[in-house]
């Protein structure tokens, strides 16, 4: 397993770019399967989630070329069936959660899926009841091989309907979204995730030839069409970078340019960062960000403790509360950060009180965090990342600690970040990867 060693206490200077976003470019790969047309995919980002599943769709059949730095055409012409049959298909499968959304443009398109329990993140349960009941309401058959462990999952023909989800599941909506659309009449799909990952997807699909209406709303209308062609598309740039990248501006005190955000697409994310204290400015596209040596917690109106929590778009994206939550041991006030969606995503808090952090974890879905106000710095720990978005988490504590940290099992930072070190080190950091 590889390390990060961290030299804290150096301030970032300069512009940084965020990469294509993780989130949207599993659904987009996985759509490129609805049709047997050439899809090209622009801003395309190096991470180990999304090589994995490029991987896995060349072993399917999937011509896949990579024609720039970070643009890829996908064709999936010649898919083979029998390949999702096979053992290594499935383990493949067990180890990416993205894998799941294979499902919907697989059933839509060949009539048969295959897909074992997929992995990913250990940050509490991820059902999959959406994904499957929505796919079911189509007309889909699931069954449970117990002696393999695998779901699978046959239609001879799927048929529009109308269905209230019981959650607004983004990676739920998109596999739902991709089967309908080659759906025979009209699919109602009420209580959709509308996140801009899930937007763009269906604008993708649009171009393809399918007929969505009520993108960007919670209330999707979908008229099933007889076939869907090819397409060029380009990702949006990651949020959960550019809120990443905001935190780390802050906690190491430095001034920071993140380039071509996307701002339109960011929601409540700026605002919830100001909310803890953080300046900054909207100039163009771009978001500066200035050196400040001290942040102070806004308080509510009436006086109270401020609370932040995750929510459905456009509400707070859970995937930065560890980041908002590192951010508050160095502000001025205090905090009560509510991760409502994952129950044990905050479990890494105790790697931040050995490091000198006050903050009282509640229960498995809130902590109270104290600012030091930067008094007296974090120090330095050994420390292991457990999943995407609490790595990232350590890394900007790590940088601002005084002393040298360690961050073991980066390879899940690796999932979702493209050299983050490299980049970073261009602007000032000291991380060395053993």
């Amino acid at each position: 397993m590889a390390s990060f060693v961290i030299e804290g206490g150096h301030r970032l200077s300069g512009d940084i770019y965020p990469q294509g976003a993780k989130n949207e470019v599993l659904e987009i790969i996985c759509a490129t399967l609805l049709t047997p047309e050439e899809i090209i995919v622009h801003n395309v980002p190096d991470i180990l989630d999304v090589n994995n599943l490029i991987q896995l769709m060349r072993d399917m059949g999937v011509t896949v070329s990579k024609q720039g730095i970070d643009t890829y055409s996908f064709k999936a012409k010649n898919v083979d069936l029998d390949y999702l049959e096979s053992d290594a298909f499935l383990k493949k499968c067990s180890s990416l959660r993205g894998s799941v959304m294979l499902v919907g443009p697989m059933v839509a398109r060949f009539g048969r899926a295959l897909i074992s329990k997929p992995g990913g993140d250990k940050i509490g349960r991820r059902r999959l009841d959406t994904h499957f009941i929505g796919i079911q309401n189509l007309g889909a058959d699931f069954t449970y091989n117990d002696k393999r462990e695998i779901f699978e999952i046959t239609a001879r023909e799927l048929k529009g309907t109308y269905m209230l989800l019981d959650e607004a599941s983004v990676t739920g909506t998109a596999n739902i979204v991709m089967a309908a659309v080659l759906a025979k009449g009209k699919t109602t799909i009420y209580n959709a995730a509308c996140e801009p990952y899930v937007q763009q997807l269906c604008r993708m699909l649009n171009r393809m030839g399918a007929r969505i209406k009520g993108i960007a709303s919670n209330l999707l209308t979908i008229e099933g069409v007889e076939e869907l062609h090819g397409t060029e598309h380009t990702v949006l740039p990651d949020m959960i970078e550019v809120g990443s990248f905001i935190g780390m501006a802050a906690m190491t005190g430095s001034e920071l340019t993140i380039k071509n955000v996307s701002h339109q697409n960011l929601g409540i994310i700026p605002y919830s960062f100001r909310r803890l204290g953080i300046q900054m400015e909207q100039r163009g596209d771009d978001i500066y960000i200035p050196a400040q040596d001290s942040y102070e917690i806004e308080s509510f109106i009436d006086g109270s403790i401020m609370t932040i929590a995750d929510a459905t778009w456009p509400g707070l994206t859970p995937d930065l509360l560890s980041v908002m939550l590192v951010v508050a041991t160095q502000a001025k006030g205090s905090v009560l950060i509510h991760q409502k969606m994952f129950e044990s995503r905050l479990f890494f808090v105790d790697k931040l009180i050995d490091m000198g952090a006050q903050i009282i974890l509640c229960d498995p879905h809130r902590a109270v965090v104290i600012g030091h106000n930067h008094n007296f710095k974090l120090r330095g720990g050994n420390l292991t990342s457990p999943d995407i978005r609490a790595g990232i988490a350590l890394l900007i504590a790590a940088m601002s600690a005084d002393g040298i940290s360690r961050i073991h099992n980066i390879e899940q930072i690796d999932r979702g970040y493209q050299n983050i070190e490299g980049r970073l080190n261009a602007l000032g950091a000291r991380i060395t990867r053993i």
